[in-house]
């Protein structure tokens, strides 16, 4: 857990807020219907276990993500998730409501994508993220990049990062071992 620059290190000491996009972070950004026009996903339970630990520990968690669906409301609600803004084709609005209602500063978001509609907000954020498969340009200008592609568990390595950053992970680790 050591292979963190220190300016990755003091940016990630410093958040209270995590924000995900979904589709290609939260899951690997294929979008499956069934045959009676169903829409699938899937999450990968390593990053919704980190989701509950930073939750657990005080930092909180929101989801922004351009399209809507009821699979992202079930999960969110399952894994704890308050803060959700689907159907967002504009999400510098969501972010500002969110860090207003938080009382954030943007230095105190993480936030994470893989494409262009995300770059605005990392951008602004004081740690920005893009997934191991994110598109090119968020690759080259986010200050930290996932080793995992989007919904492999890329973010339970930046849950991880954080928790770590804020000396929290040992403890959380040590809670298993007995």
């Amino acid at each position: 857990m050591n292979n963190y620059s220190q300016i990755i290190m003091q940016k990630a000491k410093n958040i209270k807020l995590l924000i995900c996009d979904v589709d290609g972070v939260l899951s690997n950004g294929k979008v499956y219907y069934s045959n009676q026009g169903e829409e699938l996903k899937s999450f990968n339970i390593k990053d919704g276990l980190g989701i509950k630990q930073l939750l657990k520990q005080g930092i909180e968690l929101a989801i922004i993500t351009g399209r809507q669906s009821e699979i992202v409301k079930k999960r969110a609600s399952e894994l704890g998730i308050q803060h959700i803004y689907q159907g967002k084709s504009d999400k510098q609005q969501a972010y500002n409501q969110l860090l207003e209602q938080l009382q954030i500063v943007p230095s105190q978001v993480a936030y994470v994508g893989d494409d262009l509609p995300d770059l605005p907000l990392m951008k602004q954020s004081g740690l920005s993220i893009s997934v191991k498969d994110g598109y090119y340009l968020l690759l080259e200008q986010a200050d930290w990049v996932t080793q995992a592609i989007g919904g492999n568990g890329a973010v339970r390595e930046i849950t991880d990062l954080i928790l770590f950053a804020q000396d929290k992970l040992a403890a959380i680790h040590q809670s298993y071992k007995h």
